[in-house]
């Protein structure tokens, strides 16, 4: 049994009880039929996977998923009553306790990320995968309206978070015998649009991001890097950009888990620097 909470002090909070998809490292093929990839149970059993994002969303319903298949999830995000909303449901369920670290990812600094990396390693001794899922969006506005506080913000969330979660854990990452990376990209980061701005261009920038850091890690046939762009799907982001969107005519965020789950178990071993559209796997 451990803490529920790892890291908390630096928050003030105390503890309760585009491009082509060849793959780059090992020449590893993507399995075009993920969207029906089913998993063994046991796909994730020992696993400790970090997982930002994780109180409302995708980053939530990944967290479930991956905690219903055997990992212990380390649930990241700023809002704490969401994220101890998803602790006590994985912990009703039975599935191995997970632990909390509270984080803004828009004011985070390098010593926050290299506190919970420690943290990490003190409690477990090692990582196995990180999904940077993480988002901040604002209304769709024209670039002449974006002011430089906004840009820096979103970029900071969106961008730099990413870079230095990844960064701050890849030591823990390399030492696993099979690690996994994976950012969730989006599709107006993959192709450009009007009045999208700032998100789109941190979203590019992701992408961009994932395949540099898949060639730099070719020397590394244990730890991939990989990007999943969900397309439109039923999220609190989907409601805030498309207000008068039906979300019944929209994929759950629970439909797009045989991507994450592939790509985030040993099944996808060898695959890395891919950037996948959800949307081009759906049947």
């Amino acid at each position: 049994m451990y803490n529920k909470y790892i890291g908390h002090r630096s928050f003030n909070l105390e503890p309760r009880s585009r491009f082509g998809k060849r793959s780059i490292n090992g020449g590893g093929q993507l399995n075009t039929s993920i969207q029906n990839y089913q998993p063994n149970t046991d796909l994730l059993k020992d696993r400790i996977i970090i997982i930002t994002g994780a109180g409302q969303g995708l980053g939530r319903a990944a967290a479930l998923s991956y905690a219903a298949h055997g990992a212990t999830v380390v649930l990241l995000g700023r809002k704490v009553p969401k994220l101890e909303q998803v602790y006590d449901e994985v912990v009703a369920h039975g599935w191995p306790q997970p632990i909390i670290f509270p984080i803004d990812f828009s004011t985070a600094t390098d010593a926050n990320y290299e506190e919970m990396a420690q943290a990490i390693k003190q409690q477990f001794g090692r990582l196995d995968g990180i999904l940077n899922n993480a988002a901040m969006f604002s209304s769709p506005t024209p670039l002449a309206n974006q002011t430089l506080e906004h840009w820096t913000q979103l970029l900071r969330t969106n961008l730099t978070a990413p870079f230095a979660l990844t960064k701050a854990c890849l030591s823990l990452l390399q030492q696993s015998p099979d690690a996994s990376i994976i950012m969730t990209s989006e599709t107006h980061g993959h192709t450009p649009a009007a009045y999208w701005g700032v998100f789109s261009i941190a979203k590019a920038g992701l992408e961009f991001l994932t395949q540099i850091w898949a060639q730099e890690l070719e020397m590394h046939p244990n730890l991939r890097i990989n990007a999943l762009i969900p397309g439109p799907v039923a999220s609190p982001q989907r409601a805030a950009s498309h207000p008068g969107e039906l979300k019944s005519s929209l994929p759950k965020p629970e439909d797009l888990m045989p991507q994450y789950l592939y790509l985030m178990g040993k099944d996808s071993a060898g695959v890395s620097g891919q950037i996948i559209d959800c949307v081009s796997n759906r049947s």
